[in-house]
């Protein structure tokens, strides 16, 4: 895909925002599902939206954490497939994180763990660098050419060769 003049959809920007954020949800889910589902006899909101469970000082709260961490490695995933551009990877990290601590406000008040701030920022970081290195990755690869055109030149320029 060539990437041309810059069109401002708001519709497309706001679909890429939450198909992301579902994403991340889902594949969080999924990790604390395997983490610490198999720790606690009931899995609720609470292990994705409440500061107090991201602990170090107990077993699950590690299992949170490293939910958290596991999640913002799909996530910058996500952003090569979702967003495709390097230079857009930090504005949908930071909104995704945005709007998750707008939800934990929201849920159970304002994070005043310094651990909840610490995983979090760290999490957004990775997230950010690690779409951007993979979208640049992406974004460097080179243009295949179909391999007739390619011979058509190797034939071209042996002809040519031979003419001089």
């Amino acid at each position: 895909m060539f990437y041309g003049k810059v069109v401002w959809d708001p519709f497309l920007i706001v679909a890429q925002i939450v198909c992301l954020q579902c994403l991340y949800y889902l594949t969080l889910g999924v990790f604390l599902a395997l983490l610490v589902g198999t720790r606690v006899s009931k899995m609720s909101l609470v292990y994705f939206f409440d500061y107090a469970i991201v602990t170090a000082s107990t077993v699950t709260g590690w299992c949170v954490i490293a939910s958290i961490f596991l999640s913002c490695v799909a996530g910058a995933v996500y952003l090569v497939y979702l967003i495709e551009r390097a230079k857009k990877c930090l504005d949908f990290a930071a909104t995704l994180y945005i709007i998750h601590l707008f939800i934990c406000i929201i849920y159970g008040g304002w994070p005043s763990s310094i651990t909840w701030w610490v995983v979090n920022i760290t999490a957004f970081t990775v997230m950010a660098f690690l779409g951007y290195s993979l979208c640049m990755k992406r974004e460097m690869r080179e243009i295949p050419t179909s391999r007739s055109r390619s011979s058509i030149s190797q034939a071209l320029l042996i002809v040519h060769i031979y003419v001089i």
